[in-house]
């Protein structure tokens, strides 16, 4: 397929970029710094900046998705203009844990002891979701990632999940941007998600 991947040079994005491409999938890789985009066979580093829905349209028009792995500032329905302009009809986003459940009605963010400092971040990936669901005509796919998301080995395995948080026996949830990226492109690949969100951990 051809991808372009939005935040292509941060931590899940370059991940992303290096699973699609080592898959042989042709990668647009889109940041603000492209200079900071390692080079591999198949990838293509372009600078953009998706706050610009015009400008945007027009770097990613052709594609067969987008996949953005960008911070929450670009709201919902920036992205969603240039994606409809651009006529790229799937839309994949590396999404929040905050809004998954860690029982009936109760989110991640619900928890007394979620950190405060987090709170604004976790908001904006809420409204994110919030505002996709609401979307029928953009094929969207939002995936939440564990509650702990760090640099660390590609093990090759990951544990799927819907709605809800998904923990170990030791009650722990965590996954490592390499595996984070598996699971991101086996979701391109497989579709199973349209119009919905999942989640993937340990």
């Amino acid at each position: 397929m051809k991808i372009a991947v939005l935040g292509a040079s941060g931590r899940a994005g370059s991940e992303i970029v290096k699973e699609a491409a080592a898959r042989g999938h042709q990668v647009l890789a889109i940041a603000r710094n492209p200079d900071k985009i390692a080079a591999a066979p198949g990838v293509t580093a372009k600078a953009g900046d998706a706050a610009d829905p015009e400008a945007l349209a027009g770097l990613i028009a052709g594609n067969d998705a987008v996949i953005s792995a960008l911070h929450f500032d670009v709201p919902a329905e920036t992205l969603l203009a240039a994606v409809r302009k651009a006529g790229v009809s799937r839309l994949l986003v590396t999404g929040g844990a905050a809004s998954l459940e860690v029982a009936p009605g109760v989110r991640v963010i619900d928890d007394p002891e979620f950190p405060e400092a987090w709170k604004a971040a976790a908001m904006g990936g809420i409204a994110f979701l919030d505002a996709l669901k609401q979307t029928t005509d953009v094929d969207w796919t939002f995936f939440s990632p564990a509650a702990l998301i760090f640099e660390g080995p590609r093990t090759g395995s990951y544990r799927p999940g819907t709605d809800q948080l998904v923990t170990d026996s030791a009650g722990e949830s965590k996954i490592s941007f390499a595996d984070y990226a598996i699971a991101m492109v086996d979701e391109l690949e497989a579709h199973k998600h349209s119009r919905a969100r999942f989640t993937a951990a340990y």
